[in-house]
């Protein structure tokens, strides 16, 4: 019998939405707004180094209270927005230590994810954000594509938000029938941008469009999207693939042969013929 277990978001769901969104501007309030208001989820990239930098910049109270008791997820992006690959490696690292330290003081909960300052990386730096922790690193690189990352630490975005084919993707995101293969839609900018081009609309547009579709689309962070599918991939198959077991904490689900199945976290499951 063909055994295709093919990964589901929870509840069975085949996609997921996830926004990242970097420095600590005030604009950052507007955008945190309109993710609330229609129920969505982001990964804002805070610089420490830099509250009140300039009159743009927040202050550390401020980007506190912002996010208090918020579903929004905290990331780094350096202490204070170096190109970290022109940096020597010790210094990057402590850029980013020193980032990952004052953050997860200030928020009271564990760091793990990143977007690299002016998109600056090299196998140097993969290699010492595996050594500090860091699971994950978003690029600004934009596939167009809805595909599920494979190199975590040279992660890619669907697009940017003025890609001039935004609606465009996020109608074929919500309208294509994705039988199989899970899909991921992943938008990354700057909240300041909106402000600077007078186009707040363009992501009013856009959440207003893929709002309402929970029982489709999982409106995730992007560390909750990175430990799902971590804990997915851990599933333990016997050789044949006739029963699951599903060592993590959490409950998994999946597509196979037309069903959709779950497994809770510590079960074992028998796979029908």
């Amino acid at each position: 019998m063909k055994r295709n277990f093919i990964m589901r978001f929870p509840n069975g769901r085949a996609k997921a939405l996830t926004f990242s969104y970097d420095d600590n501007v005030r604009d950052n309030v507007r955008l945190v707004e309109i993710l609330n208001r229609h129920g969505m989820k982001g990964t804002f990239n805070l610089n420490s180094g830099l509250y009140n930098e300039n009159p743009r910049y927040m202050s550390a109270e401020e980007i506190t209270a912002l996010f208090a008791n918020s579903p929004h997820e905290i990331a780094l992006h350096s202490a204070t927005h170096p190109f970290l690959n022109q940096l020597p490696t010790g210094v990057a690292a402590y850029e980013i230590l020193q980032d990952r330290e004052c953050l997860e003081k200030q928020f009271n909960r564990f760091i793990r994810g990143m977007a690299y300052p002016n998109n600056s990386y090299n196998d140097d730096i993969i290699s010492m954000l595996k050594s500090v922790g860091v699971v994950y690193a978003r690029t600004t690189d934009s596939t167009g594509r809805f595909d599920i990352p494979t190199d975590w630490l040279r992660m890619p975005a669907t697009c940017h938000h003025n890609d001039p084919r935004l609606m465009e993707l996020a109608k074929k995101f919500v309208e294509k029938s994705h039988k199989y293969l899970p899909q991921l839609f992943y938008l990354w900018g700057h909240s300041y941008e909106f402000e600077d081009n007078n186009n707040w609309n363009i992501i009013e547009e856009f959440t207003d469009y893929m709002s309402g579709r929970e029982d489709t689309v999982w409106y995730a962070t992007n560390l909750e999207i990175y430990e799902y599918i971590e804990d997915f991939n851990r599933l333990i198959s016997r050789v044949d693939g006739s029963a699951l077991h599903n060592p993590t904490a959490r409950t998994l689900w999946f597509y196979l042969n037309k069903k959709i199945y779950s497994i809770q976290a510590g079960e074992t499951i028998q796979i029908e013929e």
